[in-house]
């Protein structure tokens, strides 16, 4: 899709701020939740006193909305309410987002490229830090630069420093990236190209680095069907896809030829889903807690167990099938799928399954590359991650789902 974006100065004053709070926002993402917290109180703040609501209808609201309301739904019959209300309040932004896009004046198909560039210019900085750490540690120590890519400095070791997990920093980093290649396909100024080219180098260097294995499998699509498919035509997309394999042959002869990244992505991901450890310092396979979780979901399929129960009723399993280390740390279920269908039921993740689907389909049919790997990025890692449960990736999600379909949905409005 060719974009037409508008510089933010050009804009009118109430528009211009909250542009620089979306902006705010988004930098704020990879470090302490509290900055990024407080740009979403002073943005809607600020909405608040400019309310006009959109063309687009309330139905497309509750769209967006869906998820919290079927967090609110299912605490009418749970067994656990302080834990219910609880996710009331961390998934609030789930609503807030999507309301705030909804009265707020300012058009989002005008500038997201440039706020997901900005989230890419705070991700390039914090993966600067991160490596500085580093090898000042490795000097320090006085280890070989090569001890860059041990155990030591990759995954929550290496983000440690500013106290992120691994996998949302990935899947920030991630659609920073695909938002830089777009910018780079759009432009034609050497220089612009050159700059966000090095971004783009720290960039894939600090994916990585990090080694999230959900957010890797994730890239991997959208260089290979989203990228060449949404950003190129005719001989360009050969080249493209052509490049995108080459681009995986390396990777893979980097997985079976440096120890640590063989062991992260084909051992520990092997016995992630087997039924045993080989090791006996690994922590309980991801299968096996998968397998407690199913369990529960057949109790009780259609509408679940209720908001709030899902950690509780797995806590039983794991001291019964003796999965200390689980039962101890109160792990969930590491599956946004199966944690949707413990407290929801299935009626709950086909709600889930058609927000994603609605979401494919505005961004398929726009050609919209970046609200594509977007989704891409969601649909995989809630595979392995709770991505509703953890503050960042509640922002992750609320934020960019509301501002993309905000501004595909806006402009088939317009058309």
């Amino acid at each position: 899709m060719q974009m037409k974006e508008t510089i933010a100065g050009e804009d009118n004053l109430e528009n211009r701020i909250s542009y620089y709070h979306l902006v705010v926002f988004v930098m704020a993402l990879p470090f302490d939740r509290l900055y990024s917290e407080l740009a979403l109180i002073s943005f809607c703040i600020h909405t608040l006193l400019h309310l006009r609501p959109r063309r687009v209808t309330w139905q497309f609201f509750g769209l967006l909305s869906v998820v919290y309301l079927l967090t609110m739904v299912g605490t009418l019959y749970t067994r656990h309410y302080d834990e219910a209300f609880y996710e009331w309040e961390r998934q609030l932004a789930i609503l807030l987002f999507p309301l705030c896009f909804f009265f707020t004046r300012l058009d989002p198909g005008k500038y997201y490229l440039s706020i997901v560039r900005a989230m890419a210019a705070s991700c390039f900085f914090a993966l600067l830090y991160l490596y500085y750490i580093a090898f000042s540690r490795i000097s320090e120590m006085k280890l070989p630069a090569s001890a860059i890519v041990s155990n030591i400095f990759i995954n929550h070791n290496f983000a440690e420093p500013i106290d992120m997990h691994a996998t949302y920093f990935s899947m920030y980093i991630a659609l920073a990236a695909l938002g830089t290649i777009q910018w780079m396909v759009k432009v034609s100024a050497i220089g612009s190209r050159i700059l966000n080219g090095i971004i783009l180098c720290v960039l894939t260097l600090g994916l990585i680095q990090l080694s999230s294995r959900s957010v890797l499998i994730a890239v991997g699509i959208i260089i290979t069907l989203v990228v060449p498919f949404f950003l190129f035509e005719g001989r360009k997309r050969v080249w493209v896809c052509l490049l995108s394999l080459f681009i995986g042959g390396i990777f893979f002869i980097a997985i079976n030829t440096l120890a640590t990244l063989k062991t992260r992505f084909i051992i520990d991901l092997k016995q992630d889903l087997t039924q045993a450890s080989v090791r006996n310092n690994t922590l309980e396979p991801r299968i096996r807690r998968w397998e407690c979780a199913w369990e529960l979901i057949k109790r009780s399929p259609v509408y679940g167990h209720g908001s709030g129960s899902e950690i509780a009723l797995l806590k039983e399993i794991y001291f019964q099938k003796k999965l200390f280390n689980s039962y101890i740390h109160k792990l969930n279920a590491h599956n946004q799928y199966l944690s949707l269908a413990i407290k929801t039921g299935f009626i709950g993740l086909f709600i889930w399954l058609i927000t994603l689907v609605a979401g494919f389909r505005l961004a398929i049919r726009n050609r919209n590359a970046l609200f594509a790997g977007f989704l891409v990025i969601i649909s995989v890692v809630s595979f392995s991650e709770n991505i509703l449960d953890a503050n960042k990736g509640i922002f992750f999600f609320a934020f960019f789902f509301s501002l993309l379909y905000f501004a595909e949905k806006n402009r088939d409005e317009a058309t």
